[in-house]
């Protein structure tokens, strides 16, 4: 039988691909401690010994179906349409899993879902999902890597669902798989002419709300808690409202392939938590 052996949510910001120069000098000389959790959750994984690693990516965006890459290898160069002057050139190399998708798309149409299977080598990518390729560095793994949109036409409860099905293929699959949840908490920008609070522009003060702020940190002790029934619960009245990256559509079809609102994976934060450009992020692995 197949398991979700580790799940995380991941930020996946650009920022995080400059120089380190570069990042040290908007960070008024100091780093951003996402890099450093990079490398602490290259060794969550390592240790998890996945066959496979989903990437929930908040940046691919659908209409219709919850959609699963199922090419065999996708390989190319990365040009950002968001952030082109320094999101560009990225090549990448790296395996898929054509069955995982497949699998999940006979499941979903078992339960009268909407996960569907697209296995087009020539499907472009997003850095939802590069970014983390590249700073998980799972092309050197050759790690499989599986990526799942984010449906822009769904509710909550349809994620919730979408993860469902997701989690029986894997348990159908006989796979070890690892679950990234790669986007934001909070995604409310900063206006362009926004002037920071706080020197080290990576500092939560420079998240754009302080409602956000209390309200993220308020999802990061409930996640280490492990009380995902809690933040389900909060949804309709405060997550959505915020509102989270892609609407949450990585974190909850993440939660609901470990379970819904059952789940009770317990939160490390393998980062503090920081501003991007007002978005605020963090990455928490789950231990399942």
């Amino acid at each position: 039988m197949g398991q979700i052996v580790g799940a995380a949510i991941v930020s996946h910001h650009p920022g995080l691909m400059q120089c380190e120069e570069f990042r040290r000098a908007m960070g008024a000389g100091e780093d951003s401690d996402l890099i450093a959790g990079f490398a602490r959750l290259r060794d969550k994984i390592a240790a998890a010994q996945p066959d496979v690693v989903m990437i929930l990516d908040s940046h691919w965006f659908t209409t219709g179906y919850h959609l699963v890459d199922g090419g065999k290898r996708y390989q190319g160069t990365y040009i950002s349409d968001e952030m082109p002057w320094y999101l560009h050139g990225v090549p990448y190399d790296y395996r898929g899993h054509p069955e995982l998708a497949l699998a999940i798309e006979a499941v979903s149409r078992e339960q009268g879902g909407y996960n569907r299977a697209v296995c087009n080598p020539e499907l472009g990518r997003q850095y939802a999902t590069i970014n983390l390729i590249k700073q998980l560095r799972l092309e050197l793994s050759d790690t499989p890597v599986v990526s799942v949109s984010s449906c822009q036409n769904c509710e909550w409860p349809h994620f919730v669902k979408s993860g469902e099905a997701i989690g029986e293929a894997i348990r159908r699959s006989g796979l070890r798989v690892v679950m990234l949840a790669s986007g934001a908490l909070s995604h409310k920008f900063n206006d362009i002419e926004w002037q920071p609070k706080h020197p080290r522009i990576f500092h939560e003060s420079n998240v754009s709300r302080p409602e956000n702020i209390e309200s993220d940190k308020g999802a990061i002790e409930l996640f280490k808690q492990g009380r995902h029934d809690l933040v389900l619960e909060r949804w309709d009245n405060e997550y959505r409202k915020l509102p989270w990256e892609a609407f949450g559509a990585h974190y909850l079809q993440m939660v609901g392939a470990m379970g819904g609102a059952a789940c009770r994976a317990k939160g490390e934060a393998l980062s503090a938590y920081e501003n991007a450009r007002g978005t605020g992020n963090i990455h928490m692995w789950f231990e399942p």
